[in-house]
């Protein structure tokens, strides 16, 4: 064999461990980008989460609101009958 065979057949050798040690790395990055795509949609998940719960809030002190002003009308109601029945 002659020295640029060798030399060849050594960088070919060199260039397969190469490859077999990057393997690992490549599907670090593809986990990686796999759980980086994850959280940006988990993240918009939680916005829209946080904006509904917020609307919810919001309808809840309505609601609060108009349970107050309906058991003020019933208690009222109900003391105007009990005063036309003389109780």
């Amino acid at each position: 064999m002659s020295r640029l065979e060798l030399a060849a057949e050594r960088l070919a050798k060199a260039l397969d461990i190469l490859e077999e040690a990057a393997q690992p790395l490549l599907k670090a990055r593809e986990s990686a980008a796999a759980a980086e795509a994850k959280v940006t949609r988990l993240d918009a998940e939680r916005e829209n989460l946080v904006t509904r719960v917020a609307a919810l809030e919001d309808d809840a002190r309505s609601l609060t609101g108009l349970t107050e002003e309906v058991e003020g009308r019933l208690d009222g109601a109900i003391a105007e009958i009990r005063e036309a029945l003389g109780r």
